[in-house]
């Protein structure tokens, strides 16, 4: 499991450095709507936060709930992302990539919480 929490870990500083790419894109463009790119820069940094605190957590318990916060977190994200696109504020072309990796990091952080709950569960 060790690797696959720095592969995360990895993924989700990195996805946090494209949302915050995102949205300086977005304020040079003159495409913010300040409430909602504050919304989506929130979330979506703070999916790899909570990866970090959760690779120093007390628990195993502590460990799900860190992880399950960054699942939630995800899925925000995962909804802004997609509001952005249905409502044209971002071009497609900008976001697609983002959505797919933040889709694929909602099924890693899934992966992890359903596998460490179960061992627990044990």
């Amino acid at each position: 499991m060790k690797s696959n929490a720095i592969n995360i870990q990895d993924r989700t500083f990195e996805f946090a450095c494209r949302i915050v790419k995102l949205y300086r894109y977005m304020v040079k463009q003159n495409r913010t709507n300040e409430a909602l790119c504050r919304q989506l820069v929130r979330a979506g940094t703070s999916i790899g936060a909570n990866l970090e605190e959760a690779s120093a957590a007390q628990s195993r318990a502590d460990f799900i709930s860190k992880c399950n916060i960054a699942l939630k977190e995800a899925r925000e994200t995962y909804y802004w992302l997609r509001l952005f696109k249905e409502t044209e504020i971002i071009p497609v072309d900008r976001i697609s990539g983002l959505t797919v990796e933040c889709n694929e990091i909602v099924a890693i952080l899934t992966s992890i919480v359903k596998k460490t709950r179960s061992r627990v569960e044990d």
